[in-house]
């Protein structure tokens, strides 16, 4: 009867899947979870891995989207002051002294490095501050630059250039004006290249952000 009693307890550890069994000191059967094996563990890794890198990617798109929408934002904005500016003085900002916007050509420079002179002129335009953010006497002010717009983003240090989203210097020009077979607008270029930079000539602009 012992025999047979045993056996019948073999017999239910041979059915339970994922199980360990073990015979205690007394004789009697004891049940354990089994343990998981390296190849399940790999594959639950690769699996923990494979979902992580589609959420990243999806991160990753959301937020290029956000800011090329900010950036079209951005432009309108200064559009609608530069257009308030022409109002008031009869022409765009440009340089005339130092010519930093007449010789900034969005056809041939795609460095936002390059930008920045003519970028800093624009700051002063449409802000009426000077580069330490100091008011220019009898400036008036078109447009109110959120610390996020600037380089640096620090107000106690002077502005060196309007920033986009990605960081890097808006483009604005005054090219066609001076030289019909420059730039491309008869009134003002101003654009982003968006998370591109480029040393090339012509610059590729397929994923750049601009008003032409």
């Amino acid at each position: 009867m012992r025999h047979q009693s045993s056996r019948l307890r073999f017999g239910v550890v041979a059915a339970v899947p994922n199980r360990r069994s073990s015979i205690d000191a007394r004789g009697d059967t004891r049940l354990y979870p089994a343990a998981f094996t390296l190849i399940e563990l790999v594959v639950v890794i690769a699996i923990i891995i494979v979902l992580a890198s589609l959420i990243l990617g999806t991160s990753t798109y959301v937020q290029m989207k956000g800011k090329r929408s900010r950036v079209e934002v951005e432009i309108a904005a200064m559009s609608a002051a530069l257009e308030s500016y022409k109002a008031d003085n009869g022409i765009y900002p440009r340089d005339t002294a130092n010519a930093t916007t007449d010789n900034l050509d969005a056809r041939i420079s795609g460095d936002p490095a390059t930008y920045r002179s003519a970028s800093l002129f624009l700051y002063t335009q449409l802000s009426g501050t000077n580069p330490d953010r100091s008011s220019i006497p009898g400036a008036r002010s078109y447009f109110t630059f959120q610390p996020n717009m600037l380089i640096p983003r620090d107000q106690s240090s002077s502005v060196t250039a309007i920033a986009d989203p990605f960081g890097n210097s808006y483009g604005y020009s005054t090219a066609y004006q001076a030289n019909q077979t420059t730039g491309y607008n008869p009134t003002f270029d101003l654009w982003s290249t968006g998370a591109v930079t480029s040393n090339a000539n012509p610059p590729d602009q397929s994923k750049w952000i601009k008003n032409w």
